[in-house]
């Protein structure tokens, strides 16, 4: 049918992250395989055959299917992927690392099932405001918004992942604002956004949530071996990159000191062997996806192909910026990954269904 093809910008875009995502991964790969860690097989394995194959897989089975089939499964998807959260609590089954329960074990891989749950809230807020319509902007609007993000919270709160529910919180807050969200509801949402990070806080269980905030307040006053850290390895990484880089395959902090060179510190493995232009190219392509996918937002057919532009939209390039404004020091730590490019077949699995998705629509656009 006329008109009815994908954005090829978009695809390129996407095409761009995942190429250059795999080459930085493979680079940082090598340097913890000098470290002498053991795991890097199966790390290696899920994130190019799980993650970027299945992912892949998954993207062209998205661009396949019509993206309104989504609104009519929408609970079921949303409730599968909570049910599949609960499951890392279930002991023999779920597993905890570096703090946290957020895995379940099959044996052969390791999901995260937190990951699942980004795309499925997406799906499920486009479906219940596009149904609300007009009623967004009344009180059943706010309640909807809360509601839906409820029970992921008590879910990734538990965990915990903290991180995760704050990009699902983001995704769901632009969705509830393109769909017609009041500025009163905006300024509720702010306050309790606010008192719930500050109860968490103080809550001796989540420390490290006041660590890393003490951390990014004042670095120097915290242990440089402890708290501090991530983030001082992150930025001599950078800073040492300059402005063409040391070359690919020549960094030094991942062989050494960086910690998560194939996690959320992939971007300082790349400023470092890239350097500033190689930075800036990487976060140009992020701004230039955000741009595309909002444009796509603005052209979709319907209000559920809208609604859910922007959330993907919003997860892709959120993700994005918050993984590398971390890095550079500008917010506090968060743990997530960087989309397209962080170890994690899980993470890459859904951040390529997303994009999928949003290539679905992009073909569907008004002229």
């Amino acid at each position: 049918m006329k008109g009815w093809r994908a954005d090829t910008i978009l695809f390129l875009l996407v095409a761009a992250l995942v190429v250059g995502g795999a080459l930085i991964f493979t680079s940082a790969a090598l340097g913890l395989l000098a470290r002498g860690a053991t795991h890097i097989s199966s790390v290696v394995f899920n994130h190019f055959l799980l993650g970027i194959g299945g992912g892949s897989a998954l993207m062209v089975l998205m661009y396949a299917v019509d993206y309104r089939t989504w609104k009519t499964l929408a609970p079921y998807i949303f409730g599968a992927a909570l049910i599949a959260t609960a499951l890392v609590f279930i002991p023999g089954l779920g597993f905890e690392h570096g703090g946290g329960r957020r895995w379940i074990d099959l044996g052969f891989a390791t999901v995260q099932p937190g990951e699942f749950l980004k795309i499925a809230a997406i799906i499920a807020a486009a479906a219940l405001f596009a149904t609300l319509r007009e009623e967004t902007a009344s009180w059943r609007g706010l309640a909807a918004f809360f509601g839906l993000l409820g029970l992921p919270g008590v879910l990734l709160v538990l965990q915990p992942d903290v991180g995760t529910l704050g990009i699902i919180a983001i995704a769901v807050f632009a969705i509830f604002l393109a769909a017609g969200a009041r500025i009163r509801d905006i300024a509720v949402i702010f306050a309790g956004a606010i008192a719930v990070l500050g109860l968490l806080v103080l809550t001796p269980q989540y420390r490290y949530l006041y660590d890393r905030i003490e951390t990014f307040v004042n670095p120097q006053a915290q242990n440089a071996l402890v708290e501090g850290f991530q983030i001082r390895q992150s930025l001599i990484a950078i800073g040492s990159g300059g402005i063409a880089g040391r070359g690919f395959g020549q960094g030094v902090q991942k062989f050494t000191y960086l910690p998560e060179p194939m996690g959320d510190s992939i971007f300082a493995v790349l400023a470092e062997e890239m350097g500033f232009l190689g930075a800036v190219i990487c976060i140009g392509l992020f701004l230039l996806l955000g741009i595309k996918g909002y444009s796509v937002a603005a052209r979709a057919p319907d209000l559920f192909g809208g609604l859910l532009a922007v959330g993907v939209s919003t997860f892709l390039i959120g993700g994005a910026f918050i993984n590398i404004a971390a890095m550079l020091g500008v917010i506090p730590l968060t743990g997530d990954p960087l989309p397209f490019m962080s170890q994690g077949g899980s993470a890459m699995l859904v951040s390529l269904t997303s994009a999928g998705i949003l290539l679905n629509i992009s073909k569907r656009k008004k002229a």
